[in-house]
């Protein structure tokens, strides 16, 4: 019973989370801004809709190790598993705007999570500064799109996020507005009561198995409720749309940390308390993976078969070592000693070796081309 309530939770959760994207996104089109500003706010927000529920509503429950467990397992399978997938599937094409401004955000976003978590409680001042900033951060985009509308519409159709994206429309008549307007009432109700489903059902699993809930978040429903990500990255990769894939994945993860932890604090009547694994080790490995897509997405400007390989690996030997230290297994010490002697290393290595190549790459063209002048 426990498993058919996580199920039909989950299913709610995607199914609100699609009705509430496509109804946002058109109305949005349809007050006059721009496809590629939608993309950035509107969709991530609404990609990011499930973790919001869920956190939100498990901080108003008490339940506040779910809800932080939530916001950073899901950050970290989005990069991990999400653009793994999709890569695995076929090449990712990477613009240069995120190399040099979203995936930098994501960064600084992560960095600062951990330097608020630092006295040990995401408090309610720390989460009105996360909900600020993300507030300042869609307001400038916002109005930057207005002051540049015809090159952000040029822009949008050039990167993938333009006509042929999957919720854009221009409702045009009485009958489309009232139908997108149902769609966000309808899509926020389902999230709410899949939200609801899946917190009971996640606690009822962590009491049976004496797993912990902060592991629960960061495994189950952190997977569960990042299926809205997984779904728009792997079908834009397939349709082959430049940039929606990792686009969808880097906003949804600022929204993540900005918006969904932000107003977890805020709810929750002490704050977010962070437990010393998730500040020395949960923390980390979500930074460590932002900080992993720099070199991943400048070699080439694409994210390549085996980089996504890697990628999928990575997250297989997190989940297990959070399955071994859950339970304390004997083989907990032997797996972390070879993942942090070996395995970390030579892939801090190779990233780095093939970072120098392609800037080297990308050096020799602009001074041949500064020579033939």
């Amino acid at each position: 019973m426990t498993a058919l309530l996580l199920a039909a939770g989950i299913v709610l959760l995607v199914a609100g989370a699609e009705g509430l994207v496509r109804g946002a996104s058109q109305i949005a089109t349809g007050v006059g801004i721009s496809p590629l500003v939608v993309g950035l706010t509107v969709v991530a927000l609404g990609t990011s809709a499930p973790e919001l529920a869920i956190s939100v509503g498990s901080s108003l429950a008490g339940r506040t190790e779910l809800a932080l467990g939530n916001v950073v397992g899901s950050n970290i399978f989005n990069v991990l598993f999400t653009l793994g997938l999709t890569a695995l599937i076929a090449p990712i094409a990477v613009s240069s705007q995120l190399v040099r401004l979203d995936v930098p955000l994501g960064i600084g976003a992560a960095v600062g999570t951990l330097l608020l978590a630092l006295d040990g409680t995401i408090g309610r001042l720390d989460g009105a500064v996360l909900v600020l900033t993300i507030i300042v951060y869609t307001a400038v985009l916002i109005v930057s799109s207005q002051g540049d509308a015809e090159g952000g519409a040029s822009g949008a159709s050039t990167n993938g996020a333009g006509a042929d994206a999957p919720y854009f429309g221009n409702p045009s008549s009485a009958g489309q507005w009232a139908m997108n307007v149902g769609l966000v009432v309808g899509g926020l109700a389902l999230l709410v009561l899949g939200a609801r489903w899946i917190v009971t059902a996640a606690v009822d699993i962590a009491q049976r198995f004496g797993v912990s809930e902060l592991v629960i978040g960061l495994t189950i429903v952190a997977g569960g409720t990042s299926l809205p990500e997984l779904a728009t990255s792997v079908l834009a990769g397939i349709r082959g749309r430049r940039d929606i894939a990792v686009g969808n994945v880097v906003g949804s993860n600022l929204f993540n940390l900005l918006a969904v932890l932000g107003c977890s604090a805020l709810v929750a009547p002490g704050g977010v308390p962070v437990s010393e694994s998730v500040l020395w080790f949960d923390l980390p490995v979500m930074i460590a993976t932002a900080v992993a897509c720099l070199p991943i997405f400048f070699t080439g400007q694409v994210i390549a078969r085996w980089e996504g390989t890697l990628f999928l690996g990575y997250y297989g030997a997190y989940t297990i070592y959070l399955l071994l230290a859950a339970t304390q297994h004997d083989a907990l010490s032997t797996f972390s000693t070879a993942m942090w002697a070996f395995v970390l290393p030579l892939t801090a290595v190779t990233l780095l070796v093939l970072s120098v190549q392609a800037w080297r790459g990308r050096g020799a063209p602009s001074d041949g081309a500064h020579g033939a002048r």
